[in-house]
């Protein structure tokens, strides 16, 4: 079936000697792409340059729904990013992200509303100066979307119950987090990314803060490996 639709690339593979599989988060839903003879010199219609992490694309491809691989038949830029390539900070932050999401999103059905939101997150990342915590409220609102958000804290509450995702009064038996964690945790729910732009967390905060959110992600996602890229992300915001 030939479609048009927007699609984020999240991921890129060399393919033989000039060609690339590209996996990408369309409004269609997950799709993984054949881009035959991009690479070659002779290539005038494809380049390579539209297929770097988190380029925003409007595509025509040909969707064969049968679990294999597709091919895009057009392809162009409807997003150019400014900054988000060259900034060392926000790439390590694509970076780390698209291997969170390819390691997450497994669902090939249609979910614009995910669409929009990975979208609009991007986006920001690009024409904001203040990154250094975007990655933790991206983490956190990609529950919403996965199914394990968490429930909403009272003042009273001492804890925050990893394995079931709710916030308690009295102590969980595992898998729990309190006090100064369980402050970081509360901080940064129900705000959008303006506001934790602002917050000014050190970098022993926002290290915690993202050990915790892994965590929760791992105990909620059986198939859910430690990114290899967590290790450059905590160099650069050191």
């Amino acid at each position: 079936m030939i479609e048009t639709t927007k699609a984020i690339v999240l991921s890129t593979i060399k393919f033989q000697d000039t060609s690339l599989i590209v996996k990408c988060y369309t409004q269609k839903g997950l799709k993984s792409y054949l881009i035959k003879g991009v690479l070659s010199k002779k290539s005038k219609k494809l380049k390579p340059a539209y297929f770097q992490i988190f380029t925003l694309l409007e595509i025509v491809a040909n969707h064969n729904n049968k679990g294999t691989l597709n091919y895009m038949k057009e392809v162009q830029v409807y997003y150019p990013f400014h900054s988000l390539p060259t900034d060392i900070h926000k790439s390590s932050i694509a970076l780390f992200l698209a291997e969170i999401l390819i390691n997450v999103l497994k669902e090939e059905e249609e979910n614009s509303i995910l669409y929009h939101y990975l979208e609009t997150a991007f986006i920001w990342l690009d024409t904001h100066p203040k990154t250094a915590n975007f990655h933790l409220l991206f983490l956190l609102n990609l529950t919403k979307y996965l199914g394990f958000y968490p429930s909403k804290p009272k003042e009273n509450d001492s804890f925050f119950n990893l394995q079931e995702g709710n916030f308690s009064f009295h102590k969980p038996i595992a898998n729990h987090i309190s006090g100064k964690n369980l402050t970081l945790l509360k901080s940064i729910i129900g705000i959008n990314f303006d506001a934790i732009s602002k917050m000014d967390f050190n970098a022993a905060s926002r290290q915690l803060l993202l050990n915790i959110l892994i965590q929760y992600f791992a105990l909620h996602l059986p198939d859910f490996r430690k990114p290899k890229s967590l290790a450059i992300l905590q160099t650069i915001f050191r």
